[in-house]
């Protein structure tokens, strides 16, 4: 009976059992991983090496310039700084692993290619001079620190940017939980195209012709209340407090009660044919803004104050407010003219 189970369920050879990316073992040397410890190494050797003069013999001797990365203005910063601010961020992530995990939208070994990847343009920039002036007059201006810290940033992007496809370095990076993305690390939102704007009527000059506000004034075409925010209701023949209007007064002059903003019935007043291009008062049935010829609102009209009409285009209003400023009031529907 004993055989039977035996046969029945057979030992497995756990050695050969395959095991997710998660439940693997990754060993390194004590909390690090074998690249972060070889990253660490290549940055150690460049942050000593960058203290030694990057100038060479023959331009110290000539006084061309002179000393390390460190005393030359701000070259330290991406040279060597931005790198070793990048080993210290992976080395305080594996002592605290809720510490600091990201550099803006950029995780620590994102950063740290960057780092790397941007120190390695820099030397290599400063290499391409080296030759290029070699080349010209015959002296080198920089010495062996140029060529060793060129050659270990390019070493820390291979640990970097390429680890993830280098197998002995790879381990690093499968297996690792998913966490939510940073904003900014997200992909990307399609983008739309925007709709079309309304059509706007023909661009005219809309600027006040002084002459036509001049004789406007001079007929009585249209007149203003002084300091008041609002226009009167307009109205012509007799006056709302019951004295007949004198002769030399515009027969559209504005005039009002005190409890109504109404315009005087229309039966009262002498027939006119109206012109498109005579100013009347006009009543917003609510409040609607008047734009200038690039559609931005410049003022608003409303119910509770008449608004001056210069010139009446079909579609929109040409209006203008008592401080002078004159724009389109586009929505013209149910307005009450005066």
């Amino acid at each position: 009976m004993t055989d039977e189970r035996a046969n029945e369920y057979p030992e497995v050879d756990e050695s050969v059992v395959e095991t997710t990316p998660e439940e693997r073992q990754q060993y390194g040397v004590g909390p690090f991983s074998v690249r972060e410890v070889a990253l660490a190494g290549v940055w150690l050797v460049a942050f000593v090496v960058s203290f030694f003069s990057v100038a060479s013999q023959q331009a110290m001797a000539q006084l061309l310039f002179g000393g390390s990365v460190w005393t030359n203005g701000l070259d330290w910063i991406l040279t060597i700084g931005v790198p070793t601010v990048a080993v210290f961020l992976i080395v305080l992530r594996r002592f605290s692993p809720d510490g600091i995990r990201r550099v803006g939208s950029l995780g620590i070994d994102q950063f740290a290619s960057v780092a790397f990847s941007v120190s390695a343009v820099v030397w290599l920039t400063l290499l391409w001079r080296n030759v290029a002036v070699a080349i010209e007059t015959g002296v080198w201006i920089y010495g062996w620190v140029v060529w060793v810290e060129f050659f270990l940033m390019l070493a820390g992007v291979v640990l970097t940017v390429a680890a993830p496809f280098i197998p002995v370095f790879a381990e690093d990076f499968t297996g690792r939980r998913e966490i939510v993305a940073h904003r900014n690390a997200r992909p990307i939102r399609p983008v739309s195209a925007r709709p079309p704007r309304p059509a706007r009527p023909a661009e005219e000059d809309t600027r006040p012709d002084t002459a036509a506000d001049t004789a406007a004034l001079a007929t009585g075409a249209y007149a203003q209340t002084g300091q008041s925010d609002t226009y009167p209701v307009p109205a012509y023949g007799d006056q709302s407090y019951g004295e007949s209007a004198p002769a030399e007064q515009n027969a559209w002059a504005p005039a009002h009660t005190r409890d109504t903003f109404e315009p005087v019935d229309a039966a009262e007043a002498e027939p006119q044919e109206p012109s498109s291009h005579q100013a009347f008062w006009a009543l917003s049935p609510e409040e609607r803004d008047v734009v200038d010829e690039r559609g931005v609102p410049i003022f608003r009209v409303g119910p509770s104050a008449w608004a001056l009409v210069l010139e009446d285009r079909g579609e929109a209003f040409v209006v203008r407010h008592e401080d002078g400023r004159v724009g389109y009031l586009h929505d013209v529907s149910g307005v009450t003219r005066g």
